[in-house]
């Protein structure tokens, strides 16, 4: 891969459209995050622009993410495309490779696979076979739990971890969201950046003004605790925290490590938490088979094996379809009370 253009910079107070300010305290939900760090990486590089369904003028995404965008950087640079991801993903890869940098929406994360031959065949590969970068980002928007059904409900993260080439990243803290979409727009290779429905507007916290930047491949210990560690990202860090409160209320103390890059992987946050704590949980929405934990297990298993004290679980999605029913729903997606149960039982064993 290219190398990795990752800059920290200094803070930059300007104000923004959309951002939920609490006074000086800089509080923002997890989407006025994303839409804060779209108009600074806009602002500071003209070679950035956004490109999708519905992105341009007043309706600004199916999720508002955009709205005003067109208005304050123009036609050539927030651009509406028809419904054809694997046509407008191509031509971001085309305008990638001369130069440009384009951040590709797609209004569903469901819809990615569309375009899966361009992302996989091509862009993913285009560096190994003949030095041509392409830093293009395509934000997925992921997760149920909404009662949204089959086809706007799924994560799929685990199709890209597979793909040499790409890097994935999936944020839980509005913090993040800024700081690895920052991140993954200067980066110089595709980055497929999952960002959670779930917590569009139901999640808010400090976000850092500014240039604010989160290195890719860094995991986040989000709790500290030393009886058991329970590994997560996107939503089901926020269920692993609420948890983790209710097991503390029993006197088990459960360390939170959010993964937040899930390629390239921190393989030594993985380690290190669980030579702490010797026991392991290991959460995601997806479905559970050969998911990102499958992988997150294996490497626990070779390299940690003998620092364990009980078996590696693992907690996911059913192997079916995502149910649009709210209680058939409710049975197939991981929950803080699920969590709590299987983290108990893992703590007793």
């Amino acid at each position: 891969m290219p190398s990795e253009t990752t800059v920290l910079v200094g803070a930059d107070t300007f104000g923004f459209a959309g951002a939920e300010t609490v006074g000086e305290d800089r509080h923002l939900t997890y989407i006025a995050a994303i839409s804060e760090a779209l108009r600074l990486e806009m602002r500071r590089d003209p070679n950035v622009l956004i490109l999708g369904e519905d992105v341009a003028g007043e309706f600004g995404g199916a999720f508002k993410v955009t709205k005003g965008f067109e208005a304050e950087f123009g036609p050539r640079r927030v651009m509406n495309t028809p419904l054809a991801e694997l046509g407008f993903t191509a031509m971001a890869t085309g305008m990638a490779l001369m130069g440009l940098r384009p951040v590709i929406e797609m209004q569903f994360a469901d819809f990615i696979s569309t375009a899966f031959d361009s992302i996989v065949q091509f862009a993913a590969t285009a560096y190994y076979r003949w030095g041509g970068a392409v830093p293009w980002v395509i934000r997925a928007p992921c997760d149920g739990g909404i009662r949204s059904g089959p086809f706007h409900s799924q994560n799929p993260e685990a199709w890209f971890v597979h793909t040499p080439g790409l890097k994935v990243v999936a944020p839980a803290t509005p913090a993040d969201a800024k700081g690895l979409l920052i991140a993954a727009i200067r980066d110089n290779n595709p980055v497929i950046y999952f960002e959670s429905k779930p917590l569009y507007r139901s999640l808010k916290g400090y976000v850092p003004p500014g240039e604010y930047v989160v290195p890719l491949g860094q995991a986040r210990l989000a709790r500290e605790g030393r009886d058991l560690s329970i590994i997560a990202y996107s939503t089901q860090v926020r269920e692993a925290l609420t948890a983790a409160e209710r097991l503390a209320a029993e006197g088990i103390e459960a360390e939170v490590l959010d993964l937040r890059s899930l390629k390239p992987l921190d393989t030594e946050a993985i380690l290190a938490t669980v030579r702490k704590t010797g026991k392991v949980l290991i959460v995601h929405s997806a479905n559970r088979m050969a998911g990102v934990g499958a992988e997150v297990a294996a490497l626990i298993a070779e390299e940690a094996f003998e620092w364990l004290d009980g078996p590696i679980m693992r907690l996911g999605g059913l192997d079916t379809p995502i149910p649009f029913s709210p209680p058939l729903e409710d049975a197939y997606r991981p929950d803080a009370e699920k969590i709590y149960r299987a983290a108990s039982e893992l703590a007793a064993y």
